[in-house]
């Protein structure tokens, strides 16, 4: 993976508490955090937070326990938001009475994010995540691309990319420029050009510069 594609990652995903990772190129999908007030309870909590890591570790997923007892659950909870791990599992002294835990979603926060009684057996309990693990990673992709789409303005004429480009937009339209022009619109507007988008819409185009035919459009957009 390229510092590119991390840098892209964060800007892309990343929220005021800090990362959001997508499940798949996360380094940990899946952070248990036990807890843990009573001495008298801490064999059961760990026996099992260990059954559940063994589980989802043999399922292939990529897991971790944070049992640091010098830190608060809270603090933990903020510590791995801010690391941007999808799923939290949480056991206390009561879910292992219950039988059942309580997982937190990063890409969804507060109460919304929270899914209680999830089953501790352990093919219910991965199946379970899997599932959180999939919603998660379609969900931040379904965001991502909402926001890329609202965020394009079609444009025919230079003055619209210049409109475009000063209220923050990317504009697209065809292109077919000189270097001088392209050098041009990065002097008068700060935007360069960012790309020509694999998914091309259907033509035919007109460059917005020159009102020649164009072969393809290009996104002209301020870099950050």
């Amino acid at each position: 993976m390229s510092t590119r594609m991390v840098g892209g990652i964060i800007m892309t995903h990343g929220d005021d508490q800090g990362l959001r990772l997508p499940p798949n190129v996360a380094p940990t999908q899946v952070v248990i955090v036990p807890i843990v007030k009573k001495d008298t309870d801490r064999a059961s909590v760990n026996e099992a937070v260990d059954k559940l890591h063994v589980a989802l570790k043999e399922a292939g997923i990529r897991v971790k326990i944070d049992g640091n007892d010098l830190k608060t659950p809270g603090w933990r909870y903020n510590y791995w938001e801010l690391k941007g791990v999808p799923v939290r599992v949480e056991v206390g002294p009561r879910d292992v009475e219950q039988g059942a835990c309580v997982l937190a979603r990063r890409d969804v926060p507060g109460k919304e994010g929270k899914q209680m009684g999830v089953s501790m057996e352990p093919s219910a309990f991965v199946a379970t995540v899997k599932d959180l693990l999939q919603d998660v990673q379609e969900s931040l992709l379904a965001a991502a691309t909402a926001f890329r789409d609202e965020n394009i303005v079609d444009v025919t004429s230079y003055d619209e990319l210049k409109a475009a480009v000063a209220e923050g937009k990317w504009a697209r339209g065809g292109w077919a420029g000189s270097d001088d022009q392209e050098k041009q619109i990065k002097e008068e507007t700060q935007a360069t050009l960012r790309c020509f988008p694999f998914e091309q819409p259907a033509g035919p185009h007109t460059c917005f510069m020159t009102g020649q035919p164009a072969a393809e459009v290009a996104i002209f957009a301020k870099s950050y």
